[in-house]
């Protein structure tokens, strides 16, 4: 049986463990079979982080079709017929895993039975994936850079098994990404260092950026749940404006990809205390920005978020 089948049929069992489905491994169906069209692969990619990563890795060789564009919520997307065709003309498949993409686990489970299907995760140590509240995993992985660079040596093995003539292509592309979200990585550390202790709190929609917070020092509060599908209660509206009021926060952030409604909330209750904050700037959380423009690569991304917050909290 192909090791991904293998995982779906266990995925109920792994729960208990891994909640949201934290690792979602997925090798290569139909018996680990090796490219034999016509160059370039054909990938199916969900969100914009892992498209970039199959495109640097993949290089000339690949021909990567995104599905969630810029402003989507990975959390709440349901495939399309659309998508459905894009996904059936693939070679292979790549997602980010960790149940993030959520809605499209029965999808993944069908088209792993016919084509390579990974979670491009899969690979992340499991004692460095984060556990909620729920006690289930949090899947906002690339907001760890160093952690992030892990997928890239995932999505050169996959591409490699897939098509062992270019495997060697698919290293050194790899190990030069890696070391260019190296950088990515020392250069957020330094900037977010420049901030006085004090005044590290980033304050967002919806708790996506906890592995931040870990990475680099600072501390997140967020209105909303991991996943957006959950509610944001007035007790915990309540709760920030009361942080916000009596540690004189001025600012809180909106992200691009999940309504501004809450955050609008809590200005609103901060005012009525008589504490006046500001929204920082909008960052970039499950989603990246327009294609062809720096926000629309991953190192772009996380150069904004990271200028965006220290501009800010400054």
């Amino acid at each position: 049986m192909p090791h991904v089948v293998r995982w779906v049929l266990g995925a109920a069992l792994m729960g208990a463990l891994w909640g949201c489905g934290a690792a979602d491994h997925a090798g290569p169906s139909a018996g680990g079979s090796t490219f034999s069209g016509s160059f370039p692969i054909k990938i199916a990619c969900t969100t914009g982080m892992v498209a970039d990563v199959v495109r640097e890795v993949g290089g000339d060789h690949v021909e990567v079709e995104q599905l969630m564009g810029e402003g989507v919520d990975p959390h709440l997307y349901k495939t399309s017929p659309g998508d459905i065709r894009k996904l059936s003309a693939a070679d292979m498949i790549f997602y980010s895993g960790l149940h993030l993409e959520g809605k499209m686990a029965d999808v993944f489970v069908q088209m792993a039975r016919r084509k390579p299907t990974y979670a491009v995760s899969e690979e992340i140590p499991h004692e460095t994936i984060l556990e909620t509240e729920e006690e289930s995993f949090d899947p906002h992985i690339w907001f760890d850079v160093e952690l992030w660079s892990k997928t890239a040596g995932v999505v050169a093995k996959a591409l490699s098994d897939f098509d062992p003539s270019h495997a060697e292509d698919y290293a050194v592309n790899a190990k030069r990404y890696e070391e260019q979200l190296a950088q990515l990585h020392t250069d957020v550390k330094s900037l977010l260092e420049s901030v006085p202790e004090s005044q590290r709190y980033l304050v967002t929609a919806h708790d996506a950026f906890a592995y931040f917070g870990r990475a680099y020092d600072i501390n997140v509060m967020a209105i909303q749940g991991i996943s957006t599908e959950s509610e944001a209660g007035v007790k915990r509206i309540n709760e920030l404006v009361d942080f916000l009021t009596k540690n004189k926060i001025k600012a809180v952030f909106i992200e691009s990809s999940v309504s501004d409604r809450n955050i609008q909330a809590l200005i609103e209750g901060c005012k009525a205390r008589g504490h006046d904050v500001v929204i920082g700037g909008e960052l970039f959380s499950d989603a990246m920005g327009t294609p062809g423009t720096p926000e629309g690569t991953y190192e772009g991304m996380v150069r904004h978020n990271a200028n965006t917050i220290a501009k800010a909290l400054k």
